[in-house]
């Protein structure tokens, strides 16, 4: 990496440009700051939520081409979501790259170059198709739309003749058989330029409205089933090609993993590893695309829960700040500095320690208590 002087940068500091800014590049410059790398972030408002811990930010559109540049500058540059041009990023040389974010990008994609298990899927394009897709995948399927879905959105479970709202006739459409699975997984690793490749214990994950509510690590699975769960986070790094951290999520159906969705950046499932790894993913994914040693990725811990704060009755949920920790002072709060909506993602908690269901109990109350429940 090139060294420069940047806002708020100490003379020398080496400088990685991330293309967005919510919270996770927001999570990235508590990393930063540590490690002495200075963060350029391009933010979509000036208030956003990493606008508000970047210094070097800069106000501007993931698919402005120009904006992207200037922000690049030349030095390394990631990403912290994945809605941004191929050949935006391309021309500023992003880590992940454009031919392996593509598979964390469109779904059809990563259904039909990756070799890993999966659903049994079909594409369609038309009304008739897709109702014989569903008939072929058991009379009901999950439909999504191929590109710019997430956190629930762009996704359906349908029968035949049912109305998908996200769907233009004439657009391809992603069909899935249903899984009636035993829980939802998620393998986390980091892969750096040269293929050195480090992974977290997979997890264990519940959604609510189609969105990470509950993390908790490691996942109540066998060793066995953890280390091929793994193995399958490895083939798809090597795959890809990905650089920083790869997300693999998983279904658990008796003994069978499938493939549900990738990402390529930090993500929900990892916000544990702040407080109950020896290296948080926010860390890992910084040295990774700076071409750094990895770092182990131990628990410090026997167990963590994470439970995700999706809006709140108050105005403000910091003004709850004391009463959580009044009831429990080993709560560690993470806020996103967001404004707060029904279901919007507006912060987290974790809890560590030895008993998994003393553990959520404490997460969950402290939730509550940041909900204005309690």
């Amino acid at each position: 990496m090139q060294k420069v002087v940047g806002t708020g940068a100490t003379e020398g500091a080496p400088v990685i440009a991330v293309i967005g800014g919510g919270q996770l590049a927001r999570m990235m410059q508590e990393a930063a700051i540590a490690l002495g790398i200075e963060l350029r972030c391009l933010v979509e408002a000036p208030d956003g939520s990493a606008a508000q811990a970047i210094p070097a930010s800069t106000v501007g559109q993931a698919d402005d081409a120009e904006a992207v540049s200037r922000l690049s500058g030349g030095e390394v540059t990631t990403v912290e979501h994945e809605h941004v041009p191929a050949e935006i990023l391309d021309s500023v040389g992003a880590r992940p790259s454009a031919a392996a974010l593509r598979f964390a990008q469109n779904k059809i994609v990563m259904r039909s170059e990756l070799d890993a298990p999966m659903p049994s899927w079909r594409v369609a394009r038309t009304r008739a198709e897709i109702d014989a897709a569903i008939d072929e995948l058991g009379g009901v399927a999950v439909a999504k739309a191929a590109t710019g879905g997430y956190d629930g959105k762009g996704v359906a479970v349908v029968h035949p003749g049912e109305d998908i709202p996200f769907w233009q006739p004439g657009q391809e459409i992603l069909l899935e058989e249903k899984i009636d699975f035993d829980m939802e997984l998620a393998a986390l690793i980091a892969r750096r330029p040269g293929g050195q490749i480090e992974a977290w214990p997979v997890v264990r994950t519940v959604q609510r409205d189609g969105i990470c509510f509950e993390v908790t690590a490691p996942a109540p699975i066998s060793e066995e089933l953890d280390d091929r769960a793994r193995e399958i986070a490895r083939s798809i790094a090597e795959q890809t090609g990905v650089v920083g951290v790869l997300a693999v999520e998983m279904f658990l159906a008796g003994d069978r993993l499938l493939i549900n969705e990738l990402a390529m950046r930090p993500h929900n499932s990892g916000h544990w590893t702040i407080d109950g790894a020896a290296t948080s993913q926010f860390e890992q994914h910084l040295r990774a695309v700076a071409d750094y040693p990895l770092g182990p990725t131990d628990p410090i811990f026997p167990a963590s829960v994470m439970v995700n704060l999706l809006g709140s009755s108050l105005a403000d949920p910091r003004e709850a700040l004391g009463r959580v920790w009044e009831a429990d002072p080993g709560v560690k709060v993470h806020m996103y500095g967001k404004e707060v909506r029904p279901g919007r993602k507006i912060g987290h908690v974790t809890v560590c320690g030895d008993d998994v269901e003393e553990l959520r109990a404490r997460a969950h109350r402290a939730i509550e208590i940041l909900e204005g429940k309690k």
